[in-house]
């Protein structure tokens, strides 16, 4: 960690903020392998629409994780985006599923999402006690991703809305 943080927040803040953004970033990292996983795996009906309805999100879940880690940098902490620190004292995101339909694809992408927009949502808990910074980049990162796995569900959802 360097010696300094942004003005008006201090030391042991930075700190509890560059917590919370370390494991954002290694979700994103987990989430963006995850869905080119799907992207390259999914298979029958709709498969073109969901192979291409994931890419666009790919990039962003990747443009989330730089935005991340570079206000960790900012912040004075040091990003770890590296495999093994990635997996050190937490539990990746998993996947399980291979090749498979695109039903299959969207439910257990939808279980990810539970997890990933859970764990921003509470980051932006955090951040919103300590700097609206960090807590208005976490709120737009928090929109995406709900509004993709928007999407998702209503490929999965049946004829009376349920999914």
């Amino acid at each position: 960690m360097s010696n300094y943080t942004v003005p008006g927040i201090n030391e042991n803040d930075a700190k509890k903020l560059n917590d919370e953004l370390q494991a954002r970033l290694t979700d994103y990292n987990d989430l963006h392998l995850i869905l080119k996983h799907a992207h390259w795996n999914v298979n029958g009906p709709n498969f073109i629409a969901v192979h291409e309805m994931i890419d666009p999100q790919v990039e962003l879940v990747r443009g989330y994780a730089d935005e991340v880690a570079e206000r960790i940098s900012t912040l004075g902490g040091a990003p770890v985006g590296t495999p093994a620190g990635s997996v050190e004292d937490r539990t990746p995101l998993t996947y399980e599923l291979n090749e498979g339909p695109t039903q299959k694809h969207l439910a257990e992408l939808d279980k990810v999402y539970n997890q990933v927009v859970e764990g921003v949502r509470e980051s932006i808990a955090v951040a919103g006690e300590l700097d609206p910074i960090t807590e208005d980049a976490l709120i737009g990162q928090a929109a995406e991703l709900e509004k993709f796995q928007w999407f998702m569900r209503k490929h999965l959802e049946n004829a009376q809305g349920n999914i």
